[in-house]
């Protein structure tokens, strides 16, 4: 603060023009001599009065209060309401994460046991031997017929509906003798009636595989029906499709070289037969199957076996699509997992498409296609996903939750949505063996901050009310806070006739710069005081942290009386210079001083430098110095050995310069020591324990000059620091740093 600034100042606060002094003030602006104290002076107050000046502070107070606090609370209300959210997000997440990991082993665990059933391993055999009967022979042209208008004129139009895609009439059509057989008696006559496939057992054309049909379809139909799989498939071992319960497209078809040699389904078929292994079992991902009139498909895969353990074939069951989003959605029950009106669960895949069902689509269909499109979401692709009333394999997924989930990692996130608008997610990887998905479990940050929005609603009402009830006290409080000020007016101007002195800016023509005024005058000395104070503490302070580290020089100052702290992993050095004393005996005690000092000066400069921290000096007992007493550092033995060598270094540069011959003597070990403060009157800081004691007895017994460590300080050294073993000190070894070897 500058006082001439402010002593100087000719207007006021609003930029008005100072009055002229008035004749009745003296040159001190005390009141003349006989002018009773507490008079008023005559001349007429301007600008706002102290009440409408009281009346605009409290109701600014007021209301600033108002609007900070308010919102504080919204700020701290919408963040306890998102950690809310995303620990529910979380906990639903794991939830549903538990589930579907479960219900995808359940879904293993039956393959693996319908694949060990005896009516299975039986059935593979019998229709193994049925297809390759069937192989044998040459199909009829009415056979051949029968399969061509079957795909002309009921397959592949079906196909093109569904996929909007044109196909050729042959693309799908079986080549192999028992493919044409089997799809002319048991395939074209269905017509795609899946219904009545799974009860159609016997085409009563007297072949083994018709038998086998007759006896086994019953099982696997069962596995369709009770188990709620979309189909069963049974395949031997040269992959072709022997068997399906719904008598589809893909019977008698080959997965090798037929028309779904590409498929997942085919992949995890060679994957599991490679196995060899009857308990193998593989998944697919979703993928467009076309017996499936291109819809989304997924498929478990177990070997069977005969009882010598040899391979027969392949079980393949088609996973339902509507198991996995009853459980994602559970039982489209979103609000009784807690999931409000917005939050849903969903699993996407690394293709970043959804692996079930969108919640907005169930139940608003026509505003799932409005906002999936303004959220980025292609329309045509958003109109296949109403028409086929699922978003498995169609519905993208561009945010940075599925992103991350598909990285490997697990967390929360505030994110735009596939159907627009920002979403609290929580997302994590599924770890479901052969299949890279992971799960998503949101909500809406609107529905998740709703309580906040009710919040700011009552905070405006509550505001609104608190400036009408402050408008009416402060006109009461004016009244009130008028007396006291005037007295204190008075009481000021007496204090101030020879004690005061800091200048204000008054900036009012009211009672408040009375006030001011006198206030100037009694703050000018106390300025003056405090910062003669604040010199004087400085220079202590600067003084007490040449003799202590700042640290206990701060509790020192706080009035401790026993300040000690133990400290591990501590490396100290003890160290002299030899030769000084035969070099300086000529020199008057002046000279040898700066010397000294220029030396203790250098050690100083290379201690800051390497995070050494000195202790203390002394004329005879040499140099004291640690690492990792005040901050800890993992590698204080190799800095101290550095440090060591950096005080030769000082003193060959400082010996060259004054034709000397200075060396150094230093002991380091490594260890516990403590540190504090010693005296009461006269108090000196100091370290103390058994690595100093141990440094000190190295250095002391050393023969000649040089730097010895002990072997702790040894084995913490890097390679690139030359150690020779030197005379062994009691039960210590000691090692002693070649500088020799360094500088080479």
């Amino acid at each position: 603060m500058s006082d001439t600034t402010n002593r100087s100042t000719d207007g006021d606060g609003d930029g008005n023009a100072a009055a002229p002094a008035s004749p009745a003030l003296g040159a001190t602006g005390s009141p003349p001599t006989g002018l009773p104290i507490g008079t008023r002076r005559g001349r007429a107050r301007r600008g706002i009065s102290i009440q409408s000046k009281l009346l605009i502070m409290l109701l600014a107070t007021s209301l600033v209060s108002t609007a900070v606090v308010g919102a504080i609370g919204y700020i701290s209300a919408t963040g306890a309401l998102k950690e809310a959210a995303l620990d529910q997000l979380v906990g639903i997440r794991g939830a549903r994460a538990a589930e579907i990991t479960r219900t995808m082993e359940n879904i293993r665990t039956t393959a693996i046991l319908a694949s060990g059933n005896e009516s299975a391993v039986a059935a593979s055999e019998a229709f193994n031997a049925g297809f390759a009967e069937l192989q044998q022979q040459t199909p009829s042209a009415a056979d051949e017929s029968a399969v061509g208008d079957f795909y002309s004129d009921t397959f592949v139009p079906a196909l093109e509906k569904s996929s909007g895609e044109q196909f050729s009439d042959t693309a799908f059509a079986p080549t192999d003798p028992a493919g044409v057989y089997l799809q002319a008696k048991y395939t074209a006559p269905l017509a795609l009636d899946y219904d009545r496939a799974l009860a159609f057992a016997d085409a009563g054309d007297g072949s083994a595989w018709s038998a086998a049909n007759a006896e086994y379809n019953g099982f696997f139909s069962s596995l369709v029906e009770r188990i709620g799989f979309e189909d069963a498939l049974l395949l031997d071992t040269d992959g072709d499709v022997v068997y399906s319960a719904y008598l589809g497209a893909d019977l008698g078809t080959n997965l090798r070289t037929g028309p779904y040699r590409d498929s997942d389904l085919a992949k995890a078929y060679d994957e599991v037969l490679a196995t060899n292994s009857v308990d193998a079992t593989r998944f697919t991902d979703f993928q467009r199957y076309v017996p499936s009139l291109n819809s989304p498909t997924a498929w478990a895969l177990s070997p069977i076996g005969d009882a010598d353990g040899r391979v027969t074939g392949v079980l393949a069951l088609q996973i339902p699509a509507d198991t996995i989003n009853d459980v994602m959605t559970g039982d489209q029950g979103w609000s009784k997992q807690g999931l409000g009106g917005t939050g849903e669960v969903y699993l996407a895949g690394d293709d970043r498409t959804m692996r079930s069902i969108s919640r907005e689509l169930v139940q608003h269909p026509k505003q799932y296609e409005r906002d999936a499109i303004a959220a980025g979401t292609p329309s045509s692709t958003a109109k296949e996903v109403v028409a086929e009333k699922t978003t498995i394999l169609l519905q993208p997924l561009r945010n940075d939750s599925v992103t991350q989930a598909l990285r490997g990692r697990t967390g929360t996130n505030e994110a735009p949505s596939y159907v627009g608008g920002q979403s609290l997610a929580a997302y994590a990887p599924l770890q479901i063996e052969g299949l890279n998905w992971v799960i998503v479990a949101r909500i809406t940050t609107a529905e998740a901050y709703a309580p906040a929005a009710e919040f700011t609603r009552n905070l405006v009402l509550s505001t609104a009310a608190i400036a009408l009830l402050v408008s009416l006290l402060s006109l009461l409080l004016a009244q009130i806070f008028l007396r006291p000020l005037r007295r204190l007016q008075t009481a000021v101007q007496r204090v101030s006739a020879g004690e005061l002195g800091v200048q204000v800016d008054t900036g009012s023509r009211d009672e408040v710069a009375d006030l001011g005024v006198a206030f100037n005058d009694m703050s000018r000395s106390l300025e003056i005081k405090a910062e003669l104070l604040d010199a004087e503490r400085a220079e202590y302070d600067r003084l007490l942290h040449t003799v202590m580290p700042e640290t206990v020089a701060k509790r020192y100052r706080q009035g401790d009386e026993t300040i000690a702290e133990d400290h591990q992993d501590v490396t100290v050095i003890f160290g002299d210079i030899v030769g000084f004393d035969d070099f300086s005996r000529g020199m008057d005690s002046a000279q040898s001083l700066a010397l000294l000092n220029d030396i203790v000066r250098g050690f100083d400069d290379a201690a800051t430098r390497l995070g050494v921290e000195r202790v203390r000096t002394t004329r005879l007992e040499g140099y004291l110095a640690s690492c990792g007493l005040i901050v800890p550092r993992v590698d204080n033995a190799r800095r101290v050995v550095e440090f060591a060598i950096e005080m030769q270094g000082v003193l060959d540069r400082l010996g060259a310069q004054h034709g000397a011959h200075l060396t150094l003597r230093a002991g380091v070990d490594s260890g516990t020591v403590t540190s504090g403060l010693i005296g009461r009157s006269s108090v000196v800081y100091d370290m103390w324990g058994d690595a100093v004691n141990l440094a000190h007895r190295v250095q002391d017994a050393a023969q000649g000059s040089g730097i010895y460590v002990t072997q702790g300080v040894a084995d913490q050294l890097p390679d690139t620091i030359p150690l020779v073993e030197a005379e062994q000190l009691g039960d210590e070894r000691v090692w002693k740093v070649d500088l020799e070897a360094r500088r080479g």
